[in-house]
This record gives structure tokens, C-alpha cells and sequence, in this order.
């Protein structure tokens, strides 16, 4: 239990906590913002070609979002690892970890390229049954399958350089991938300048482009021109046994939460694809729109992963479960903001899409739905994804994100949407029931303390 020294202000924070979470936690929320930005402009464009292929590609992206979840899952637990070995200075087992991380991205990216390559549609039946989104689904997969790789190498290089203190490199660089996406899409959906008019393949073309830009940015600062960690290229083939062990225990229920995750919230699409492209349409609008209004909160989750494990590295325990009670307080107060800027942005946003009526309500109450729940699933973003997540506690978050996700969610998702076909705003209630439930969750669980866990370094088996 948490000490109650210094009363209600000691949890407040002090200046050099707000500095230390913001120089962090504002670079992140940038280039969540510019990301975003990639994705709307990406809806917008394709919903001007009707309602086909822009369910086609929100479709399509569910399955590339598993892999992009299960790669967070891998930088994410790596950047617990990092953090504590950061803050305590001991570079040798910093670059181990990052070496594993490498190599299980890189893995996982190859599965995920030839499961697209060999299956494209019998990925997308399991979405949708209608046919012409089907169709439009298996050409925008065809330039997916060689950004894989790319994807997840730019996204677990971001998250080790955020750990380390070097968060607006991969700013700088989503800048200009942020620019080229743009412009690509414009170039390759529409036929601009000479090139071919490819509709929807021609986002994922612009995409995949984009991708190899921001990838070889990052890559060539991280692997070639860091000077803290430097961590170059002969690093890959670091021999890493004596921290795999470890890695595994820290990592292995990150990468099993968020994989899960991904999983059931590919599920809920399921759901969402048979309930028909209207639905599905409503809610890739509100989904851009839901990203917009929580960038911060997304910037601060890190924050509090990265801060908490450089405060525990460097042995502040009480210091950490203080500082935990600020981050908690700043979630509760950032979700009641988001979410009060989703009323007030709803219809200009919805009134900028080319879609029928039907689908503008459904856009409408999907957003009633999601004003009200950011308020809980900004708190226990910030603290499960961050705070506990920087203490070490991945087996407990794994169990919490699992059980509240498939035993509530999911089977309430199906229920609300197939089986009782409620109104889209209780559709939505259902499918976000695990965020409500988790809010509570991880509150027990900072009051407890046992969230804080010991990490060994590489050394110690050396």
C-alpha cells in the first residue's frame, strides 16, 4: 500500500514530473496526431469513391492492425525492459533486449506477408460476406503484404528511441512519411500526374511507400547515427540467452494481451462486417475521429510506461507509486475532455463524408457511445498501458485485457449487433463493456502495490 505522506498534493505531481512526461508524452501525442492524420485523409479520399471501398479498406486494415497490435505487444514489452535498463545504465542488456525485439518483429512480420500473399480472400470472407467489398478488399491487400516488415520495424524502433530519450526522431520522420502518404494517395487512388487511377489499391500503394520512407529513416538514425545507445547493425546477432528468459517473462504476456486483443477486436469487426458496410462505414468515421481526440492520452500511456520504468531503475519505489496516482488522474480528466469534444465536432465531421443518411446516424450514435466511454478507457489506457505496464506487471494486464475482452465484450458485442440487432449506440456499449470493467480493475491494482515488480539484468547470468 501507498504511503499517505504529504496528503492529496504529494499526487499531484511536481514541476520536474511535468517535464520529464511531457517532453515524452508530447513528441508521442505529435506523431499519434500526424498517423491519424495519414489514416483520415485515407478515408476521407476513399469515401468519396463510395461506401465499397471504404469498408473494403477498413476491412482489409483489420487484419494488418493485428499485426500491428502484435508488434506493439513486442516493442511495448521490450520498452519495459529498456526503461529499467535505461534508467539503471546498463547498456549491455538495453541492446540485448532490443535484438530480441528485432528478431521477433521481423518474424512475425514475414508470417503475417505470406498468410495476405496466399489467403487474401478467405482473410476478407471472414469479415464481410458481400462480394464487391471482398473484391476491393483483395486489391488493396496486394501492396500490404511487402509493408509488413516495414511497418514493424519503424513502430518497435519508435518505441525503443521514446524509451531512451529520442522521441522526436521518429516525429521528424512520420512528418515526412505523413507528407508522402499524402501525396502518394492523391498521385495512385485518383490518377494524378500520369500514373494509373488504382482506387483503393492505390491507397494501400501510397501506403506501402510511405511506409519504405519512414522505415529507412528510422532505421538509418537508429542503426547508424544514435550516439547514446549506439546500437548498429552487427548488434543483430548479439548472442542474447542469459536475458531471453527474462525478456520472455516481462514480454510474453504483453505480446499474449495484445495479440489477444487484436484478435477480439477483430471479432468485433466480424461483428461489425455482418451487420452490414453501413455500419462498418459509420464506424471507420468515428473511429478517425476517436484517435483525433485521445492523441494525448495515447502520448501519456507511454509516458507513463517509459517515466515509471526510469524511476523503478533507478531503485525510487514510492516515488513511482505516487507519481502512478497523477498519471490516473490525468486519464479520468483527459477522457471527460475527448469526450466532450466529440459532441461538439460530431456532425462537421460526419458532414464531410459522402455516405446515405442511414449511415450518418449510425455516425451519430456511435459517437454518443464513444463520448461516454472515453472517459473510463482513457484511465485505464494510461494506467494499464502505461503506469502498470512500466512496473512490470504484464502477466496481471494479460489477464485483465483477456478475460474482460472475450468474456465481456465480445460475446455482449454479438449479442447487442446479430442477435437482438439493438440500436448502434448500445452495439457499441456492449462491444466497449471491457473498458469500463478495466477502469476499476486497474484501480485495485495500484492501491494494492503489487504491481511493482524486480527486473534482473542480462549480467546476472552472464
Amino acid at each position: 500500500m501507498m504511503e499517505e505522506k504529504g496528503g492529496i498534493r504529494s499526487y499531484l505531481g511536481t514541476a520536474d514530473f511535468y517535464i520529464r512526461v511531457g517532453g515524452i508524452a508530447l513528441p508521442i501525442a505529435l506523431q499519434s496526431l500526424i498517423q491519424i492524420g495519414v489514416n483520415m485523409m485515407d478515408t476521407v479520399m476513399l469515401g468519396t469513391l463510395g461506401e465499397t471501398a471504404l469498408s473494403a479498406s477498413a476491412l482489409a486494415n483489420q487484419f494488418i492492425t493485428i499485426y500491428h497490435i502484435c508488434c506493439m505487444g513486442i516493442g511495448m514489452g521490450a520498452s519495459v525492459l529498456v526503461s529499467r535498463f535505461w534508467g539503471s545504465k546498463d547498456i549491455p542488456s538495453l541492446k540485448k533486449a532490443v535484438t530480441i525485439m528485432l528478431r521477433l518483429c521481423i518474424g512475425f512480420g514475414l508470417i503475417f506477408a505470406l498468410l495476405t500473399a496466399l489467403f487474401p480472400g478467405q482473410i476478407m470472407r471472414i469479415y464481410t460476406p458481400e462480394n464487391e467489398v471482398i473484391r476491393e478488399g483483395i486489391r488493396y491487400f496486394f501492396w500490404a503484404v511487402p509493408a509488413y516488415v516495414l511497418l514493424g520495424v519503424s513502430l518497435d524502433l519508435t518505441l525503443v528511441l521514446r524509451s531512451i530519450g529520442r522521441a522526436t526522431v521518429p516525429l521528424v520522420c512520420s512528418m515526412i512519411g505523413f507528407g508522402s502518404n499524402l501525396f502518394f494517395n492523391w498521385v495512385f487512388i485518383f490518377g494524378k500526374l500520369g500514373a494509373p487511377r488504382m482506387e483503393v489499391a492505390g491507397a494501400s500503394l501510397g501506403t506501402f511507400l510511405a511506409r519504405l520512407i519512414e522505415c529507412l529513416l528510422i532505421g538509418g538514425y537508429f542503426f547508424f547515427a544514435e550516439k547514446n545507445l549506439k546500437y548498429r547493425l552487427r548488434d543483430l546477432f548479439l548472442h542474447c540467452g542469459e536475458l531471453i528468459g527474462e525478456y520472455l517473462r516481462i514480454s510474453i504476456p504483453v505480446l499474449i494481451s495484445d495479440a489477444l486483443m487484436a484478435f477480439g477486436n477483430s471479432a468485433v469487426a466480424i461483428v461489425m462486417g455482418h451487420i452490414g458496410a453501413a455500419f462498418v462505414s459509420a464506424n471507420s468515421i468515428t473511429t478517425v475521429t476517436q484517435q483525433l481526440t485521445t492523441v494525448l492520452t495515447q502520448g501519456i500511456a507511454q509516458a507513463g510506461c517509459i517515466v515509471t520504468g526510469h524511476t523503478l531503475g533507478r531503485g525510487e519505489r514510492d516515488r513511482a507509486q505516487r507519481e502512478a496516482y497523477t498519471f490516473m488522474i490525468f486519464g479520468a480528466m483527459l477522457g471527460l475532455i475527448a469526450g466532450g469534444i466529440i459532441l461538439l465536432i460530431r456532425e462537421p465531421v460526419i458532414g464531410m463524408y459522402n455516405i446515405e443518411e442511414g449511415t450518418r446516424e449510425i455516425a451519430r450514435q456511435l459517437m454518443n457511445a464513444i463520448a461516454f466511454i472515453l472517459m473510463f478507457q482513457s484511465t485505464n489506457s494510461i494506467m494499464m498501458k502505461g503506469v502498470l505496464r512500466g512496473g512490470g506487471d504484464t502477466r496481471f494486464l494479460m489477464l485483465a485485457d483477456v478475460l474482460f475482452l472475450w468474456v465481456a465484450s465480445v460475446p455482449l458485442g454479438i449479442l447487442a449487433g446479430l442477435v437482438l440487432h439493438l440500436p448502434a449506440f448500445w452495439i457499441y456499449f456492449a462491444m466497449k463493456i471491457d473498458q469500463i470493467i478495466k477502469c476499476l480493475w486497474s484501480f485495485l491494482r495500484l492501491r494494492s502495490g503489487k504491481w511493482i515488480k524486480a527486473i534482473r539484468p542480462a549480467q546476472a547470468d552472464g
